[in-house]
């Protein structure tokens, strides 16, 4: 009997839960151990707590992971969580490319530092609806209004084994909507495949780079034309030649205009203008 991708990668991650609970409880184990004993020899790497909810894998767990989230996330475009271990599973060299950027820059060794996290919890909505036309605040709420979204939807980082470089990855997401409004790119396809493009040469993530290569494929002979005449050009120009969009930090930015922030970032306005889409959105685990 012939046994679907889907269906061996679910039986895949089931495994890894079951792992992960072991380990878990493994783990409790030893830390009431520690508290009756002097020994530090215990090293094994099923009981190390990196951050909350982190699953360790080895390199051929992350290698099955990364061919099964794939070949899901070809079969469904929307399963965004599967894109999301596809990006935990490959993107390693590029989160170490991105941390040494981020710390070789003043503002992005601060949110090294510091840690900021977007999410409802710590968005101050009613100061930025007070916030002027323009301003990046306001621009940023507006978005999320128009487009039907929430940045509490998006997964927490599992399976990246570095407590610095999960940060990394949870920020990249967590500022995906940021650059939604920075660009003027809405979150129908052609605005979605726009954005990959422009993370794809920002970021090096692997994920990013499937997601810019596949995305058109989805796209209408009309968005096609736009894409490849107009806003592929632009996005992938401006996402070489510009600062390293995880090095600001955006919480302390909502008074600036988004014409500024451009400017400071060196990202031209849009070619064109994409109009929000009247659907609501089931997004967003990037």
């Amino acid at each position: 009997m012939r046994v679907s991708g889907q269906t061996m990668w679910q039986q895949h991650l089931a495994k890894l839960r079951l792992y992960q609970r072991q380990c878990a409880l493994t783990s409790k184990a030893v830390r009431v151990h520690q508290l009756h004993s002097t020994s530090t020899g215990f090293t094994d790497r099923c009981y190390d707590d990196l951050y909350p909810g982190h699953i360790h894998t080895t390199p051929i767990q992350k290698a099955l992971l990364a061919v099964g989230s794939g070949v899901a996330a070809l079969q469904n475009p929307y399963r965004h969580d599967m894109v999301a271990v596809l990006g935990e599973t490959t993107g390693h060299l590029a989160l170490l490319n991105l941390r040494d950027r981020m710390r070789n820059d003043p503002e992005g060794y601060t949110v090294l530092t510091e840690r900021p996290r977007i999410r409802l919890s710590t968005l101050d909505l009613s100061k930025m609806a007070s916030l002027p036309d323009g301003s990046f605040g306001r621009e940023y709420l507006r978005f999320l209004e128009d487009n039907h979204v929430t940045p509490d939807s998006r997964a927490d980082v599992k399976f990246v084994d570095n407590e610095e470089l999960a940060y990394i990855m949870q920020r990249y997401r967590e500022v995906h909507d940021l650059l939604h409004t920075l660009l003027g790119m809405p979150t129908n396809m052609l605005g979605e495949v726009a954005v990959k493009w422009f993370e794809a040469a920002q970021t090096g993530l692997p994920m990013c780079a499937l997601g810019a290569v596949l995305g058109p494929l989805r796209l209408n002979a009309r968005r096609l034309q736009s894409l490849f005449t107009s806003l592929g050009p632009w996005a992938l120009q401006n996402g070489r030649r510009s600062r390293c969009i995880l090095s600001i930090f955006y919480e302390r930015r909502w008074e600036q205009s988004v014409e500024d922030l451009r400017q400071e970032l060196n990202i031209e306005p849009p070619p064109i203008t994409l109009s929000a889409t009247n659907k609501k959105s089931t997004k967003k685990y990037e």
